[in-house]
């Protein structure tokens, strides 16, 4: 019964307003009664809100680990690609040392960043809309997190910029990137390089805490043991088959 209820709900509600969706939410519940009571607007974004929180806490929880990127293939990051040319330079001149410490400290940089990430993305979140929530609910197992990806990428770069640059500074990834650019222009017929670290870095490390929420939110939506709180149960419950 509650899988009747349930799509004949979605079928009404897909492409409504708020305020047709809660006239949709007040003709199934009459048709539902006592059998089945059925998902209110405010408990759907709520619920979609409390597990993107849940997946931005554990995400960043995990990254922020020591080797949290480091030791995650999924999410270290590498020497910056655009410049591959001067890692490999540096590794047939013998200094792969030097390049491997600085790709071991700017993951060292990310998961420190990645502590100071978690109110960063809570807020973004607070600006879901009902509609916003019920396209995530029906969307993809990372629908929540290509949300916030897509409406607030740029305006996490702004914040988690300055974030990323202090833990970079913090653990020496800054000078030794700097070391490394200028050993590599003092090799004869070699071109000058200076590509803008902290950008790269921002742009890897928001990377890799997306790919963290997704991993999390997917099992919400798959586990009913990751759904640790009554809302999640009744939200996420709903679409069981």
């Amino acid at each position: 019964m509650k899988r009747v209820f349930f799509a004949v709900w979605i079928g009404m509600c897909l492409g409504c307003t708020s305020a047709q969706i809660n006239s949709a939410l007040s003709e199934v519940n009459k048709v539902a009664g006592s059998q089945q009571q059925a998902l209110t607007t405010a408990e759907v974004g709520d619920g979609l809100k409390e597990a993107l929180i849940k997946g931005i806490s554990n995400g960043s929880d995990l990254a922020s680990q020591l080797d949290g990127y480091f030791k995650n293939p999924e999410i270290k990051i590498p020497f910056p690609p655009e410049v591959k040319k001067v890692e490999d330079k540096l590794r047939q001149v013998g200094l792969g040392n030097e390049v491997d410490k600085f790709v071991l400290t700017l993951n060292r940089g990310a998961e420190d960043a990645a502590k100071e990430a978690k109110p960063i993305f809570i807020t973004a979140i607070k600006s879901m809309t009902i509609e916003d929530a019920w396209g995530i609910l029906r969307g993809q197992p990372d629908a929540a997190t290509q949300y916030l990806k897509r409406t607030t990428t740029a305006q996490l770069k702004e914040k988690f910029k300055p974030v990323i640059q202090n833990s970079l500074n913090k653990v020496n990834a800054t000078k030794y990137y700097g070391d490394i650019v200028t050993q590599y222009n003092k090799i004869p017929f070699t071109d000058d390089v200076n590509p803008n670290l902290d950008d790269y870095a921002t742009d890897r490390a928001i990377e890799g805490l997306f790919t963290m929420i997704a991993k999390e939110e997917k099992n919400i939506r798959q586990d009913p043991v990751a759904r640790t709180t009554e809302l999640l149960k009744k939200v996420f419950g709903a679409q069981q088959p």
